[in-house]
């Protein structure tokens, strides 16, 4: 299963990544009213900024948005070793 991000519900019970007992996302609707352009600027510059690239990959599978993984998940680039 994928590691979907868990957001602290105390702070704000509203939190648009909240998913219920069986994982399900509650604002589906949320996510779903979004544009595509939306979606990656709220993921990269937004709410989504601080996710890990897993969990950003899983919600967006998860809201049916794939094709915008590319744009939202920054590629990690590992420095060359030094030998």
């Amino acid at each position: 299963m994928s590691e979907f991000y868990q957001p602290d519900l105390s702070v704000n019970h509203e939190d648009p990544f909240a998913r219920d007992g069986n994982g399900k996302l509650v604002r589906r609707g949320y996510w779903l009213d979004m544009g595509d352009r939306t979606v990656v600027m709220v993921m990269t510059q937004g709410i989504g900024a601080n996710l890990t690239n897993e969990q950003k990959r899983a919600h967006l599978a998860d809201i049916g948005r794939v094709n915008l993984i590319d744009q939202v998940c920054v590629q990690e680039i590992l420095a060359p070793d030094d030998e």
